[in-house]
C-alpha cells in the first residue's frame, strides 16, 4: 500500500558546504532522484509516494551551459564595446587567460507579499560578487551529476554561514524573507567562463555566464564620466548666460533694446552651438 511521507536527506557523503547528495524513501530506504519542481515522488523500489518538504531539504542542482568558448569570448567583446567601458576596449584589451568552471551558489527561495523571490549567495570565495545578481529560471535547473566534479569548484561557504548572511540581510536595509519564510534551499553550480584581460598595464577579470551569455565584472576600465559632465556643465552655463541677454534688454528703457538683445542672443547661440557640439563629439571619440 502506498503512503505519503516527508522526505529526509541523509548526511552521509555530503560534500563541503553542507549539501547532502542523497534523498531516501522513508519506507524502504531506496535512493530517490527528484527533478526540479517535484514535490511528490513515487519510489521505484517499493511504490511508496513520498512528499518532499523543500523547506527541510537542501537540493543540489546545476545549470547546463549553452555557450561554447568562442561564443563566450564574443559575448565578452560585445560587452567591452558597450557603453559601460572605455572606448575601444574590445580592440585595445588583450585576453591573457581563460578557463571554464561550474561555480557554486547558495539558492534560497522565499515568499513575501510580492510572491516567491529568489536570493543567491556565492558559496565559494570570489572577487566577482555580481554573481549574486544572476537570474536562474526554474526550468534551467537540473540534478547535479557527479561527472561534473572535475570542472566544479567545491563550495567553501557552509550553509550555516549563508543562512546567517540571509538573516543579516533581512535585518538590514534590504528586503528579505521572514525567519520561517524560506520554502526551498539549494546548492546550484552555474557554468561560467573566467577571462583575464590586460589593459594599460593592469589585469582585470570578467565572468561570462555560459547559459545566458551575461557578463559580470566588479572592476573594469569604466567610461569616465567627468569629461561628459564638464561638457554638459559648460553647455548649460553658456546658454544660461545667453538667456540673460534678452532679460537685460527687457529691463532697459531704450527703444528696441529687447529686439536687439534677442538678436544678439540668437547670434551668439548660433555661434556657440557648433563649437560645443564639436567639443562633445571630440570627447566622445576619446573617452
Amino acid at each position: 500500500m502506498n503512503s505519503s511521507e516527508s522526505g529526509d536527506l541523509q548526511a552521509q557523503g555530503a560534500p563541503p558546504g553542507g549539501v547532502a547528495t542523497a534523498l531516501h524513501c522513508t519506507q524502504c530506504g531506496g535512493e530517490l532522484h527528484p527533478d526540479e519542481g517535484q514535490i511528490f515522488l513515487t519510489c521505484p523500489y517499493c511504490g511508496a509516494t513520498v512528499y518532499v518538504d523543500k523547506s527541510q531539504v537542501v537540493f543540489h542542482w546545476y545549470v547546463a551551459p549553452t555557450l561554447n568558448e568562442a561564443e563566450a569570448r564574443s559575448a565578452l567583446f560585445r560587452w567591452m564595446s558597450g557603453s559601460q567601458t572605455v572606448k575601444d576596449l574590445d580592440q585595445k584589451a588583450q585576453v591573457v587567460g581563460q578557463s571554464f568552471l561550474y561555480f557554486p551558489l547558495w539558492y534560497f527561495k522565499y515568499k513575501n507579499s510580492q510572491g516567491e523571490q529568489i536570493v543567491l549567495q556565492p558559496a565559494a570565495a570570489t572577487a566577482i560578487t555580481e554573481l549574486a545578481h544572476l537570474r536562474l529560471p526554474a526550468g534551467d535547473l537540473r540534478r547535479y551529476d557527479s561527472g561534473l566534479d572535475a570542472q566544479a569548484q567545491p563550495p567553501t561557504v557552509p550553509l550555516e554561514a549563508a543562512q546567517s548572511w540571509l538573516s543579516a540581510r533581512r535585518d538590514g536595509a534590504l528586503p528579505g524573507p521572514s525567519a520561517d519564510g524560506v520554502v526551498e534551499t539549494a546548492m546550484v553550480h552555474v557554468p561560467v567562463y573566467l577571462f583575464q584581460y590586460a589593459y594599460r598595464g593592469q589585469t582585470y577579470t570578467a565572468l561570462v555566464e555560459a547559459a545566458s551569455g551575461g557578463v559580470l565584472a566588479n572592476v573594469f576600465p569604466a567610461k569616465a564620466e567627468a569629461p561628459y559632465l564638464l561638457v554638459g556643465g559648460v553647455t548649460a552655463l553658456v546658454y544660461l548666460c545667453l538667456a540673460l541677454i534678452p532679460i537685460g534688454g527687457a529691463l532697459m528703457d531704450t527703444p528696441g533694446s529687447l529686439g536687439i538683445s534677442i538678436g544678439v542672443c540668437a547670434g551668439l547661440g548660433g555661434l556657440a552651438a557648433p563649437i560645443l557640439l564639436a567639443w562633445a563629439l571630440w570627447v566622445a571619440s576619446k573617452v
